[in-house]
């Protein structure tokens, strides 16, 4: 291919019959569009036998928004190269991509087809045991090993370099923490909480803890980040969870992956008691509680055994250090997870969580707890010293 153009169905069956073996001679190949992306063109490509793959396509805009919200297709190239270094230090729980083409900004993934959104498991109620244990793996994983305490000084900064990825960390950095905090055209707020989102704009100690949680994301560079680990980039079945859609990804502060997981399950925490009767809330909410606690924790464990055992830089081995950047990071991973409940409650992008609660009345009344815990959690992470101090405090947010 010599320049870049938009796939349909029949360029995107070619494609994966041209970079793929796995469908073989003589296959019947056809192909069907996700209706659901926004980003890009994603294809399901499929054989009479059943075989299939992901094409996935970036276009050069925003699909909801149109061509008037032009972006760089060399986000496709990020995201590969992203998936690629995360499978590395964590095949388990990472799509697999088969190839890239630079070119068409097109790649070639695995197809997950058994697998569901995890935002609409936890939506309709489902319950999964090995989702943070496993999670906790992934982000212990992909973080440490692609952070100063393995990569040397010059490969790291060679890395920052190669995942500079401008455009898309600027939607972040407007969508997560300007456009919530002042009159902004994008936002979407629902005309019954709008006096709740104008006290956010006014709110000049809140938006001084956002600031800094902006300046971290723009000038601290940890750790290679997925940069979007929210629920619906989650695939999961029975026994595993796997990670995708990694377009946002860039060298950024650990705790922003950690919270924006953390947030997500927290939403959904808050849209149970509207979704399902009495018990059955109860029930999920203490799951999900429990899902976070563990999240935490198992990640904490990881990540101490790995800098114990894999630090290539003497003076980050001490000890000490290594207690004071962990505290840093559960701090950092509680600001962000506020900002995600604040900007999927008065932001462009919503949380289905909150969407799918036909009732108006009731889902006011859980963005109102979701924008009230969203302040907390930013404003008093610095006093947060672990995660049972936190889950308490989104305990009694809801009860307060």
């Amino acid at each position: 291919m010599s320049e870049y153009k938009t796939f349909n169905a029949d360029e995107a069956m070619a494609f994966a019959d041209e970079h793929s073996e796995l469908f073989g001679d003589h296959s019947k190949l056809t192909a069907a569009e996700f209706d659901d992306a926004n980003l890009n063109l994603v294809f399901r490509v499929e054989n009479d036998k059943g075989t299939s793959l992901i094409v996935k396509q970036a276009l050069p805009y925003v699909r909801f928004v149109g061509e008037s919200w032009p972006l760089t297709t060399d986000r496709a190239r990020i995201e590969a190269e992203v998936l690629k270094m995360h499978r590395r230090f964590c095949p388990e729980h990472t799509v697999e991509v088969r190839y890239f083409d630079p070119v068409a900004c097109a790649m070639l993934m695995e197809d997950l087809k058994a697998f569901r959104i995890l935002r609409n498991e936890l939506i309709a109620g489902k319950k999964f045991n090995h989702l943070a244990p496993q999670m906790a793996k992934y982000l212990a994983h992909t973080l440490f090993f692609t952070s100063d305490f393995v990569m040397s000084s010059e490969h790291k900064k060679a890395e920052v370099v190669r995942f500079l990825n401008p455009e898309m960390c600027l939607i972040s950095e407007d969508l997560f923490f300007t456009d919530p905090y002042c009159n902004h055209e994008r936002n979407n707020i629902e005309p019954s909480i709008l006096e709740k989102a104008k006290s956010l704009w006014h709110d000049d100690a809140l938006k001084a803890e956002v600031a800094m949680l902006k300046a971290d994301f723009l000038s601290k560079p940890q750790a290679l980040l997925h940069g979007s680990l929210h629920s619906s980039n989650i695939l999961i079945d029975d026994e595993t969870c796997k990670v995708f859609d990694a377009e946002f990804g860039f060298f950024g502060p650990i705790g922003f992956d950690v919270g924006c997981l953390l947030g997500n399950l927290l939403l959904n925490y808050l849209a149970c008691p509207s979704l399902h009767d009495a018990e059955d809330a109860a029930e999920q909410q203490a799951f999900l509680l429990e899902q976070a606690e563990q999240l935490w924790q198992q990640f904490s464990e990881l990540f101490t055994e790995l800098m114990n055992r894999e630090t290539q830089d003497p003076a980050l081995e001490n000890s000490l250090y290594q207690q004071r950047f962990l505290r840093q990071v559960f701090s950092d991973a509680a600001g962000y997870a506020g900002c995600e409940l604040i900007r999927r409650t008065v932001g462009l992008v919503h949380a289905a969580d909150f969407d799918n609660i036909g009732d108006a009345g009731k889902r006011a009344g859980c963005q109102r707890s979701a924008l009230k815990l969203g302040r907390e959690l930013i404003m008093q992470r610095a006093d947060l010293n672990n995660i049972s101090q936190l889950l308490n405090l989104v305990r009694y947010q809801q009860t307060g």
